[in-house]
């Protein structure tokens, strides 16, 4: 239905086992675990006058909160309320292990979770646990080591816990960030980033946090001053030691894009272009040669620590005595909290986190470049929603006040994105689309299949496979955006589809990749409709078009079904015009009426509709086939049903931009069925 807008990328919901918040809700309404559960017992333990019991109901709650099983329960017995007070714990290690456990609740819960955490209060303690722990980082270095010889914790550590907190729920909740701006935290958390030179876990925390509240925030952004613009400059130009400081100034760069309309004109440029060379360095590492890099390196050194251990052993005479082993023991308290401790996020060696860090560094780097290609509009769209459901309501029998509601909404859906002047020319300049381009490769297939092998390293597999999905979507953008010569002329849109069609197809299962399958199906719609425009020879076969589209209108995913259905309707509106095409015509209309008549989402018949009018709009070879398939009478038939189905599900179910979009369609398929009946009056002639 035209050129849609590219959504904005937010983080996912973490769902440490793949379910959903519907999921979530069934469990809620199941059985209750009686009283003497393990959450009941650690809940009991919060308030036990030892701060090394508090410690461990602590961090004994941060393991459970990753079962979703226990979360109905927990949020029934209050969990929140009870673990909110413990961040401000006269022990240290008590608010860090609380601190942890609320930040492993919001991470696992999710937005509903992290919605009543806030409802909860738990933003109180929390903006104090904050002001403490930036108070905390001006005492002396050796006071502050002295305390954490002590306690096993840090004023450093419990700020990263807490950092991650704040972070999660202003992720998912409005409030909190409207309670982020009211208290001032901004001022705390820049003060965490300013610590990246000698902590580099904790300013990357404040930088993810950051890079979050900072979005579509203009409140917060009246309250940046010379001063904090001035620590995000000096950690995006830092030198990059590791690959956890690449990470650091790609989200630092990502915030500093969100900062841009307080950025002066004059600096607009120079601002733009140290943020794209950021983003184009990192993409221009090679990700899958780092793993190996990194494994073969963790490897090396495991075998180095083990021959060490056995020549200690040896000169030891055969390893210590009882005794020896007894007296070299540390206290047996203090081994039960480190365990304990451990246990809030997993262990993780160097080189997997220096892995992990440039994976997410370079999917960060794709999502910001998307980001700013996005032409968001102003209207706030509950109030839009709210406005269509209350003139429906006041007048349904009037459907020219219907449609005047309906199109008085946010705005134009189908209005070209543009980019400014100083965007294209850095991202052109920095060799982007290139770059783009080849993270668009399937994963190096021997990083692959060693972290396959290794289960620590396993979950490097998922990430590889995200930066080619969100590559993907980037590509999308940038051929939407930018133009032909810019992605290097006709030629390389042909060789660029047939890239894709080849990373398609050499999977034959490919449609049992959901993120995939909708990932490259966009860039796919992206890049036919642009070779289209342009009368640039496509290169995808019937066969390969009628197998991807097969496919894809089955998927359950609609975004994917979206993107087929307009696949065909590009390259059906292309075949309309040449000779000896009736039968692949036939195909795709046969299709594409299927769709647009059981598909159960409105937006996907919507866009079927929209496709059979590009289709049958004209051309000798579309006339024919669209008798042959009895296109006409289908649509008479649809189009009182699909009037009533706007009507009836329309109120509540869509965005207004989907409205306005469906009331279009509803009033060209009436135009489109007029226009039939004279091609079906000529033809019969």
């Amino acid at each position: 239905m035209g050129k849609s807008r590219t959504k904005r990328f937010k983080r996912p919901q973490f769902s440490p086992t793949g379910g959903s918040q519907a999921e979530l809700a069934a469990a809620e309404n199941g059985t209750e675990q009686e009283d003497d559960g393990p959450a009941a017992e650690l809940l009991e333990k919060l308030q036990h006058p030892s701060a090394e019991v508090r410690e461990c109901a602590c961090a004994g709650l941060a393991r459970l909160v990753q079962q979703r099983p226990a979360l109905p329960d927990l949020a029934r017995r209050d969990a929140v309320r009870r673990l909110g007070p413990l961040l401000l714990d006269p022990s240290l290690a008590v608010r860090e292990t609380a601190a942890g456990a609320l930040r492993n609740l919001s991470a696992c819960g999710g937005f509903e979770v992290c919605d009543d955490m806030v409802t909860k209060d738990v933003m109180t303690p929390l903006v104090a646990l904050l002001r403490e722990c930036s108070a905390g980082l001006d005492s002396s270095e050796m006071s502050a080591q002295k305390e954490k010889e002590r306690s096993g914790s840090s004023v450093e550590n419990i700020a990263n816990e807490a950092v991650n907190l704040l972070w999660n729920v202003c992720e998912c909740s409005s409030r909190a960030v409207s309670i982020f701006n009211k208290e001032g935290c901004l001022e705390t958390v820049i003060k965490f980033l300013s610590r990246f030179p000698t902590n580099i876990d904790l300013a990357v925390s404040a930088a993810y946090c950051l890079q979050t509240v900072t979005d579509d925030n203009p409140e917060l952004l009246k309250s940046f001053r010379g001063s904090a613009l001035q620590v995000l400059e000096s950690a995006m130009l830092a030198p990059a030691s590791s690959m956890e400081h690449i990470l650091l100034k790609t989200l630092v760069a990502g915030t500093i894009w969100n900062l841009k309309d307080v950025i002066p004109s004059k600096s607009q440029a120079e601002i733009i272009n140290a943020v794209l060379k950021i983003l184009s360095d990192v993409l221009e590492m090679d990700a899958g040669d780092t793993v190996i890099r990194m494994k073969e390196a963790e490897t090396q050194r495991l075998r180095t620590a083990a021959e060490t251990e056995e020549m200690l052993e040896k000169a030891n005479g055969g390893g210590a005595t009882e005794d020896e082993e007894m007296e070299e023991s540390p206290p047996k308290g203090r081994v039960r909290r480190k365990t304990f401790v451990s246990d809030l996020l997993p262990v993780t060696h160097k080189e997997l986190r220096e892995a992990t860090a440039l994976l997410t560094a370079q999917q960060t780097a794709l999502e910001i470049v998307v980001n700013m290609c996005c032409s968001e509009g102003p209207a706030d769209e509950d109030e839009d929603e709210d406005k269509w459901e209350e003139e429906l309501s006041s007048s349904d029998e009037s459907e020219a006040f219907v449609e005047d509601a309906l199109c008085e909404g946010p705005g134009q859906p189908l209005s070209p994105l543009c980019l400014s002047h100083e965007v294209h020319t850095a991202l052109t300049s920095f060799l982007l689309p290139r770059k783009v381009f080849e993270k668009t490769a399937f994963p190096n297939s021997i990083a692959v299949d060693i972290c396959s092998r290794n289960p620590t390293w396993k979950p490097l597999v998922r990430k590889m496979t995200t930066v080619q999905c969100r590559a993907l979507l980037c590509l999308q953008s940038l051929v939407s955006l930018l133009e032909v010569e810019h992605l290097g002329g006709a030629p390389a849109l042909q060789a660029l589809a047939q890239h894709l069609s080849t990373l398609l197809f050499a999977q034959p299962d490919f449609a049992q990749h959901v993120d995939f399958l909708e990932a490259i199906s966009s860039a796919l719609r992206a890049l036919l409709q642009t070779m289209a425009s342009k009368n640039i020879p496509q290169c995808m076969t019937p066969d390969q078009l009628m197998t991807l589209c097969r496919a894809g209108i089955q998927s359950a995913n609609v975004g994917v079904r979206v993107n087929v259905v307009s696949i065909l309707g590009i390259t059906g509106s292309v075949l309309a015009r040449e000779d000896g095409t009736l039968e692949t015509l036939k195909a795709i209309g046969s299709s594409l009426l299927e769709v647009a008549t059981k598909d159960p989402s409105l937006v996907v018949a919507g866009e079927a509709l929209d496709a059979l009018f590009d289709v049958f709009a004209d051309g000798r070879e579309a006339e024919r086939a669209s008798v042959q398939i009895r296109l006409l009478p289908a649509l008479r038939e649809l189009q009182p049903v699909f009037k009533m189905k706007i009507r009836r599900e329309g109120r509540g179910k869509y965005s207004p931009d989907q409205l306005c979009v469906l009331d279009n369609v509803r009033a060209n398929l009436r135009r489109f069925v007029a226009y039939q009946e004279a091609v079906h009056r000529r033809l019969t002639a």
